[in-house]
This record gives structure tokens, sequence and C-alpha cells, in this order.
């Protein structure tokens, strides 16, 4: 009975005042070589998949890359023609550009199975400066968020957890939402939408910007159904993610420019008070 009334009182203060994030980083430490042993079978399956690869299997991924490089490439140079024109417009315009993030990947360790809850553990901590809330993408879009942080890995939460909401925008027309997760792994719900808001059926979210958390611009999820009932206040719309929440092995860890400038500007205040040269 003691036991659990202390279980009770620390899961309160930790949901209220989140006071016990410095445990809950000690005891990362202790398991993340659990984790690591556990991911181990994994990814020693799969590197020993990846040198047993046949020769056939090799020379054709060899040209089927080669094909894509050469296209790739074509695009490429569309795209830095596009860079160089919308840097002329900006400057026309005196509108200041926009620098492209800071990235690094991580693997995950390990996946939470808890039911409505959609959280992954990632080989990235504090010691290689992820921060609380930092926003995590993978090759297609958004994919969650850093809510726990240890020294050597920490813990995401996905869009698609109950609790987890991101502000967007539909890419045809700039209209602006709020994308919730709900506990599902393939579904996103766009609440408070008039039956009059100009949203269809396959129309791509991307994220806004808004609330400084995920930069603008990322693929978010596209919608999957439109329900305007006229004896409803709002409009039921779903969507889907975008980024492969349930198979992607490696993540994007996102730092936004401007805590870039941040740190930047913190690590040169505490170089001055040392007097250490910047």
């Amino acid at each position: 009975m003691a036991l659990a009334i202390l279980s009770v009182a620390l899961m309160a203060i930790d949901h209220r005042q989140h006071r016990l994030e410095d445990i809950r980083a000690g005891l990362s430490v202790l398991i993340y070589p659990l984790q690591y042993m556990v991911d181990l079978p994994v990814s020693a399956s799969s590197w020993i998949g990846e040198n047993l690869s046949s020769r056939e299997t090799l020379l054709e991924e060899n040209a089927r890359f080669k094909m894509q490089q050469t296209l790739f490439k074509a695009q490429l140079q569309k795209l830095l023609a596009l860079k160089m024109e919308n840097a002329r417009l900006r400057e026309l315009l005196q509108s200041p550009r926009k620098i492209s993030e800071h990235v690094l990947i991580g693997e995950l360790l390990a996946v939470d199975l808890e039911p409505f809850t959609r959280q992954i553990v990632i080989n990235k901590g504090s010691r290689d400066q992820v921060f609380m809330g930092q926003p995590v993408v993978d090759a297609d879009g958004a994919f969650g968020q850093i809510v726990h942080l240890g020294p050597w890995s920490s813990t995401a939460m996905l869009i698609t957890d109950a609790n987890h909401a991101i502000p967007v925008q539909v890419n045809r027309n700039g209209l602006r939402a709020i994308a919730l997760g709900t506990g599902a792994p393939d579904s996103l719900s766009i609440p408070y939408l008039p039956m009059s808001a100009d949203i269809l059926v396959g129309d791509l979210l991307t994220t806004s910007g808004l609330g400084g958390r995920f930069p603008p611009g990322y693929p978010v999820a596209k919608v999957t159904q439109v329900d305007k009932n006229p004896t409803l206040p709002y409009a039921t719309i779903s969507a889907q993610p975008t980024a492969q929440l349930e198979r992607a092995r490696e993540v994007l860890l996102v730092w936004p420019q401007d805590s870039r400038d941040e740190s930047r500007s913190q690590l040169t205040e505490s170089e001055t008070a040392t007097g250490s040269p910047p």
C-alpha cells in the first residue's frame, strides 16, 4: 500500500511539475546498454543480410542507383537555378534569406508499445546537443519531437500520439489548422475547421512554422477524409501522415536556425566570460 501511494504521488508530481526529468535522465543511462542489446540482433541481422547479398542483386541495385543519381543530378540543376532565381527575387523584394536547418541522423533503439502512446527511443542525447522539444523528421515528413532527454539517448513523441498537436497549413491555399494525434499509427485529426473551409481529399498538409517548434515547409500528412455534416458545427477531417512512422529505422533531428543562432551566441558569451578567444 505504501509503495502504491508513493507511485501515485510520484506520477502526480511528474505530470504536473515535471521535476523528475533529472531522475529519468539518470535512469536512461542505466537502461541504455539494455536498449542497445535489444537492438543488437536487428542491427546484426541487417548487417549480415547486407553482406550476404548476391552479386546479381548488388549489380541490379548499382544500376538502379546510377539511373537515380543521373535523374537527381538533372533535377538538382533545375533546383539550383530556381534557388538562385529565388535569391535574386528576395533581394529585389528586400526579403531576408531563409537558411537551411542543421540536422543529425539518429537511429531507433526502442518503441513504446503502450496503447494510444506513440513514442520511440533514439540513440542521441544531450551529449549530441539534442534539446527538449527538438523537432524530429524523416525523409518523408514530420515525425515527432523530443519529450525526454538523457545523456546518450532520448525519447521522442510521434505526431500520432494522442497528446501531440502540430500547427499545419494546406499546401494548396495556405489554410491554417491544427493536426492532432489520435493514438492510431496512421491517422491524424484536423478539428475546428468550419464547413466552408477550402480543404479537399488529397490535400497536402505542411508545417506552418507557427509556435516556433517545427520549421515551416515540412510535409506532415495528406487529407484522406472530409465529412461536412450540416448537423455538426465543424467538419470532420482525417489525414494520413507522410512520414514512415511504423517502418523508419533512422530519423533526422532538426536544429532550426533560431536555435543555432541562440546556441552560437550563448557559446560566445560563455567564452567571453571565461576569457577564452572565440
